[in-house]
């Protein structure tokens, strides 16, 4: 089934095989919306800081030990600090925030973690004439490679019969790593089946979740070819059993 999900995908792969030069990705899973607001608001204190000044070591110390003091900083303030930090194009401050992101305040996590790739991309930028290209995405990656999350139906939502779901298990865990795809995690359902894995970052996912499914099919033909893909976060229970419900009357899952 073709929709416009494919054509999102279609797009997000070929910009990739277009672009070139050196890509960064974040490996934790950080939401979309806080790692555009982390941007907007280093871009802010990028502007007030035209032309570029890197922090010297002692600024950077300065503006660290701010960060960890124990008194009455609100989280704004603390933001203020990190991002401060994040662009400041200085090799000290890129070894502070990853001490940091180490052990950050809970509430902070996500956004010491964006500060930290920020500080890297600048540093690889000012080191290297290779272009940095940075990668947005709700659930994070490793290295050269993107997680998505995966939903697959069975044929007319009929339950998933023993040897079938042991056909999926055995046929996921042989075909993905063949296209150096890794699997984080892999659930039968009783109707569906989730997969999150890391693809590389120019594999066309769809063809090779298609082949998979067309070799589980070989034993039964019991899995749907509709596919929902995505690289933003992970649908919750309730939410596939929507999609479940809102079927149309040949049994497949609506667009």
């Amino acid at each position: 089934m073709r929709n416009e999900e494919d054509d999102d995908l279609k797009r997000f792969r070929e910009s990739y095989l277009r672009e070139k030069g050196h890509f960064h990705i974040l490996e934790q899973r950080v939401p979309l919306e806080l790692q555009m607001r982390y941007f907007k608001y280093a871009e802010r204190l990028r502007k007030a800081n035209d032309p570029p000044r890197p922090l010297s070591e002692v600024q950077c110390e300065a503006i660290y030990g701010e960060l960890l003091d124990k008194g009455d900083k609100t989280l704004d303030e603390k933001r203020y600090l990190l991002t401060q930090l994040g662009t400041s194009r200085s090799v000290r401050a890129y070894r502070l925030i990853q001490e940091y992101a180490r052990n950050p305040e809970e509430e902070l996590r996500d956004w010491a973690y964006m500060a930290q790739m920020d500080a890297r991309i600048a540093l690889e930028s000012d080191l290297s004439e290779e272009r940095q290209i940075y990668i947005s995405s709700g659930l994070g990656g490793k290295e050269d490679k993107l997680r998505f999350y995966v939903l697959l139906f069975s044929k007319d939502y009929k339950p998933f019969l023993a040897y079938q779901r042991q056909t999926i298990e055995r046929e996921f865990a042989y075909y993905l790593p063949k296209s150096d795809c890794e699997i984080e995690r892999l659930s039968v359902g009783e109707q569906y089946m989730e997969l999150v894995a890391l693809f590389p970052i120019r594999a066309d996912i769809r063809v090779v979740l298609e082949k998979v499914i067309d070799e589980c099919n070989q034993y039964g033909d019991f899995l749907d070819k509709f596919i929902s893909i995505t690289n933003v976060r992970e649908l919750t229970q309730e939410e596939i059993a929507e999609i479940i419900k809102h079927k149309d009357g040949n049994g497949k899952a609506s667009d």
